[in-house]
């Protein structure tokens, strides 16, 4: 039986056009803001995923259940109601959860889903904060996955 592909795709889209065009005046703010954390952070080159998210690096991931595809190591959207931050590192061990949940209690307002961080704008956390969780995942997944 043939693998289910992952759909969203590493492509080469207009990063730059691609923030100019989001809609809200206030998430277009926002996400040129983050762009420059994340580039700082992960010292690479933005690209596109798909439509909507600019990610940072790639890794491989291989399920039990024997499905396997790329990802960016981590990125962002700038969503119609929220930014959706890509933390795919939460799953580590014990020492690194309590960290990512002590930092989270810290961010300011917030929703957190498996490996997505929801916020609605950056001028509601905490933004030392968010560099932090944003820095540890990355530092989490090129432990968890090296090159």
């Amino acid at each position: 039986m043939a693998q289910a592909r992952n759909k969203t795709q590493e492509n080469d889209g207009d990063v730059a056009a691609f923030i100019a065009s989001v809609e809200h005046q206030g998430r277009r703010e926002d996400a040129v803001i983050l762009l420059e954390l994340f580039e700082k952070i992960t010292n690479t080159k933005p690209k596109m995923w798909g439509d909507s998210i600019i990610g940072f690096g790639r890794y491989h991931y291989k399920y039990d259940s024997g499905r396997e595809g790329d990802m960016c190591r981590t990125g962002f959207s700038p969503r119609k109601a929220n930014l959706s931050i890509y933390i795919m590192g939460p799953y580590g061990d014990d020492e690194t959860r309590a960290r990512r949940d002590a930092l989270l209690a810290q961010l300011g307002k917030h929703k957190m889903a498996k490996a997505c961080l929801y916020i609605t704008r950056l001028k509601n956390v905490d933004m030392d904060v968010l560099e932090q969780l944003i820095q540890d995942n990355w530092d989490y997944m090129n432990r968890a996955y090296p090159q």
